[in-house]
Protein backbone atom coordinates (compact mmCIF):
# COMPACT_ATOMS: atom_id res chain seq x y z
CA UNK A 1 0.00 0.00 0.00
CA UNK A 2 1.81 3.57 -0.92
CA UNK A 3 2.07 6.45 0.81
CA UNK A 4 0.07 8.08 -2.00
CA UNK A 5 -3.01 6.06 -1.12
CA UNK A 6 -2.87 7.41 2.10
CA UNK A 7 -2.57 10.60 1.29
CA UNK A 8 -5.55 10.22 -1.24
CA UNK A 9 -7.59 8.16 1.37
CA UNK A 10 -6.78 11.14 4.09
CA UNK A 11 -7.96 13.89 1.78
CA UNK A 12 -10.65 12.58 0.41
CA UNK A 13 -12.39 11.50 3.85
CA UNK A 14 -13.74 14.58 5.33
CA UNK A 15 -14.44 13.32 8.64
CA UNK A 16 -13.49 15.26 12.09
CA UNK A 17 -12.38 13.39 14.79
CA UNK A 18 -11.94 13.92 18.67
CA UNK A 19 -8.65 13.53 19.51
CA UNK A 20 -7.52 13.46 23.63
CA UNK A 21 -3.84 14.60 24.59
CA UNK A 22 -2.27 12.53 27.27
CA UNK A 23 0.55 14.36 28.65
CA UNK A 24 1.70 15.42 31.82
CA UNK A 25 3.70 18.01 30.63
CA UNK A 26 1.56 21.38 30.77
CA UNK A 27 3.51 23.01 27.47
CA UNK A 28 3.72 19.87 25.46
CA UNK A 29 -0.24 19.44 26.27
CA UNK A 30 -0.80 23.50 24.86
CA UNK A 31 1.58 23.18 21.99
CA UNK A 32 -0.44 19.76 20.66
CA UNK A 33 -3.91 21.37 21.73
CA UNK A 34 -2.76 24.35 19.48
CA UNK A 35 -1.27 22.25 17.16
CA UNK A 36 -4.35 19.92 17.04
CA UNK A 37 -7.12 22.78 17.70
CA UNK A 38 -6.27 24.55 13.91
CA UNK A 39 -6.86 21.35 11.47
CA UNK A 40 -10.40 21.28 9.81
CA UNK A 41 -10.34 17.25 10.28
CA UNK A 42 -10.20 17.72 14.27
CA UNK A 43 -13.51 18.31 15.51
CA UNK A 44 -12.33 18.49 19.51
CA UNK A 45 -9.15 17.98 21.14
CA UNK A 46 -9.24 17.71 25.00
CA UNK A 47 -6.42 17.12 27.55
CA UNK A 48 -5.05 14.98 30.21
CA UNK A 49 -2.35 15.03 32.80
CA UNK A 50 -2.71 11.51 34.56
CA UNK A 51 -4.64 8.06 33.71
CA UNK A 52 -7.71 9.22 36.18
CA UNK A 53 -8.46 13.15 34.22
CA UNK A 54 -7.58 10.65 30.97
CA UNK A 55 -9.91 7.44 31.96
CA UNK A 56 -12.75 10.26 32.71
CA UNK A 57 -12.54 12.56 29.95
CA UNK A 58 -12.30 9.58 27.47
CA UNK A 59 -15.72 8.08 28.75
CA UNK A 60 -17.21 11.32 28.90
CA UNK A 61 -16.48 12.55 25.05
CA UNK A 62 -15.45 9.11 23.29
CA UNK A 63 -12.59 10.14 21.25
CA UNK A 64 -11.51 8.57 18.35
CA UNK A 65 -7.86 9.38 19.05
CA UNK A 66 -6.08 9.16 22.63
CA UNK A 67 -2.39 10.52 21.65
CA UNK A 68 -0.49 9.21 24.70
CA UNK A 69 3.10 10.06 26.23
CA UNK A 70 4.95 6.74 26.99
CA UNK A 71 6.15 8.07 30.04
CA UNK A 72 3.22 9.46 32.34
CA UNK A 73 4.55 9.88 35.52
CA UNK A 74 4.62 6.56 37.64
CA UNK A 75 2.80 4.36 35.52
CA UNK A 76 3.61 4.20 31.60
CA UNK A 77 1.44 5.01 28.99
CA UNK A 78 1.78 1.20 27.38
CA UNK A 79 0.00 0.62 31.08
CA UNK A 80 -3.21 2.91 30.57
CA UNK A 81 -3.60 1.17 27.21
CA UNK A 82 -6.23 -1.55 28.16
CA UNK A 83 -7.86 0.88 31.12
CA UNK A 84 -8.60 3.64 28.05
CA UNK A 85 -9.96 1.00 25.81
CA UNK A 86 -12.12 -0.21 28.59
CA UNK A 87 -13.45 3.71 29.37
CA UNK A 88 -13.70 3.97 25.95
CA UNK A 89 -13.58 0.86 23.35
CA UNK A 90 -13.56 2.65 20.09
CA UNK A 91 -10.60 5.13 20.79
CA UNK A 92 -7.40 3.83 19.04
CA UNK A 93 -4.05 4.62 20.78
CA UNK A 94 -1.19 6.34 19.67
CA UNK A 95 1.66 6.35 21.94
CA UNK A 96 4.32 8.93 21.65
CA UNK A 97 7.62 9.63 23.28
CA UNK A 98 10.77 11.84 23.93
CA UNK A 99 12.85 9.53 25.51
CA UNK A 100 13.11 5.96 24.65
CA UNK A 101 11.45 4.06 21.84
CA UNK A 102 8.71 0.79 22.60
CA UNK A 103 9.29 -2.24 19.63
CA UNK A 104 5.82 -2.19 17.53
CA UNK A 105 5.34 -5.98 19.05
CA UNK A 106 5.25 -4.60 22.24
CA UNK A 107 3.16 -1.38 21.70
CA UNK A 108 0.70 -3.72 19.58
CA UNK A 109 0.50 -6.46 23.10
CA UNK A 110 -0.46 -3.22 24.45
CA UNK A 111 -3.31 -2.05 22.40
CA UNK A 112 -1.80 0.80 20.92
CA UNK A 113 -2.20 1.37 17.11
CA UNK A 114 1.01 3.50 16.76
CA UNK A 115 4.07 5.02 18.38
CA UNK A 116 5.66 8.22 17.26
CA UNK A 117 8.62 10.21 18.50
CA UNK A 118 8.60 13.96 19.34
CA UNK A 119 11.45 14.55 17.30
CA UNK A 120 8.91 13.80 14.08
CA UNK A 121 7.90 17.25 12.76
CA UNK A 122 4.72 18.31 13.74
CA UNK A 123 3.59 17.43 10.05
CA UNK A 124 4.45 13.69 10.71
CA UNK A 125 3.32 13.58 13.79
CA UNK A 126 -0.43 15.11 12.69
CA UNK A 127 -0.44 12.72 9.93
CA UNK A 128 0.24 9.62 12.57
CA UNK A 129 -3.01 11.06 14.51
CA UNK A 130 -5.01 11.50 11.58
CA UNK A 131 -3.82 8.22 10.20
CA UNK A 132 -4.83 6.34 13.27
CA UNK A 133 -8.47 8.10 13.06
CA UNK A 134 -9.02 6.62 10.12
CA UNK A 135 -8.21 3.09 11.15
CA UNK A 136 -4.78 2.71 10.37
CA UNK A 137 -1.49 1.43 12.16
CA UNK A 138 1.56 3.30 12.49
CA UNK A 139 4.83 2.13 13.24
CA UNK A 140 7.96 2.79 11.74
CA UNK A 141 9.74 -0.26 9.91
CA UNK A 142 12.12 -2.09 12.56
CA UNK A 143 15.22 -2.97 10.26
CA UNK A 144 17.15 -3.36 13.64
CA UNK A 145 16.19 -2.94 17.06
CA UNK A 146 14.61 -0.51 18.65
CA UNK A 147 16.24 1.56 20.97
CA UNK A 148 15.76 1.36 24.30
CA UNK A 149 15.79 3.68 26.90
CA UNK A 150 18.15 0.82 29.07
CA UNK A 151 21.75 -0.23 28.10
CA UNK A 152 22.11 -4.12 27.99
CA UNK A 153 24.23 -3.65 31.64
CA UNK A 154 21.03 -2.37 32.92
CA UNK A 155 18.52 -4.60 31.59
CA UNK A 156 20.52 -7.75 33.01
CA UNK A 157 20.14 -5.94 36.20
CA UNK A 158 16.35 -5.64 36.08
CA UNK A 159 15.80 -9.50 34.94
CA UNK A 160 17.53 -10.24 38.06
CA UNK A 161 15.55 -7.96 39.92
CA UNK A 162 12.74 -9.67 38.57
CA UNK A 163 13.98 -12.83 39.40
CA UNK A 164 13.87 -11.72 43.12
CA UNK A 165 17.34 -11.42 43.53
CA UNK A 166 19.28 -8.98 45.99
CA UNK A 167 21.98 -6.63 44.95
CA UNK A 168 24.23 -8.75 47.02
CA UNK A 169 23.19 -11.46 45.01
CA UNK A 170 23.18 -9.18 41.71
CA UNK A 171 26.63 -8.38 42.41
CA UNK A 172 27.60 -12.11 42.87
CA UNK A 173 25.94 -13.32 39.65
CA UNK A 174 27.60 -10.44 37.45
CA UNK A 175 30.93 -10.39 38.85
CA UNK A 176 30.08 -7.05 39.97
CA UNK A 177 30.50 -5.21 43.57
CA UNK A 178 27.66 -3.84 45.48
CA UNK A 179 28.35 -0.61 45.21
CA UNK A 180 28.37 -0.65 41.25
CA UNK A 181 25.13 -2.67 41.30
CA UNK A 182 23.53 -0.03 43.31
CA UNK A 183 24.42 2.60 41.21
CA UNK A 184 22.98 0.46 37.65
CA UNK A 185 19.87 0.43 39.85
CA UNK A 186 19.30 4.26 40.31
CA UNK A 187 20.22 4.86 37.06
CA UNK A 188 17.51 2.72 36.00
CA UNK A 189 15.25 4.02 38.45
CA UNK A 190 16.12 7.52 36.33
CA UNK A 191 15.69 6.27 33.01
CA UNK A 192 12.00 4.60 34.29
CA UNK A 193 10.84 6.81 36.14
CA UNK A 194 10.19 4.95 38.91
CA UNK A 195 10.64 4.89 42.65
CA UNK A 196 11.29 1.20 43.91
CA UNK A 197 12.18 -1.94 42.14
CA UNK A 198 8.74 -3.50 41.90
CA UNK A 199 7.73 -0.12 39.69
CA UNK A 200 10.99 -0.46 37.71
CA UNK A 201 10.00 -4.68 36.83
CA UNK A 202 6.73 -3.64 36.08
CA UNK A 203 7.31 -0.26 33.62
CA UNK A 204 10.64 -2.46 31.96
CA UNK A 205 7.74 -5.26 31.58
CA UNK A 206 5.07 -2.89 29.97
CA UNK A 207 7.83 -1.52 27.49
CA UNK A 208 9.10 -5.23 26.39
CA UNK A 209 12.17 -4.59 27.96
CA UNK A 210 12.69 -7.85 29.68
CA UNK A 211 10.52 -10.76 29.26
Amino acid sequence: MSGFWFLRAMSEDDRRIRVLVVDDHDVVQWGFRLLLERQPWVERCLAAHDSAEALRLAGEAKPQVALVDLFLGRQSGAELCDDLREASPDTKILLISGAGRISAAAARAAGASGFVSKDWGAPDVLRAIRMVGLGMDVFEPESEPPKAPLSEREREVVSLIAAGSTNREIAEQLFLSPHTIKEYTSGVYRKLGVRNRAEAVKRAQSLGLIG
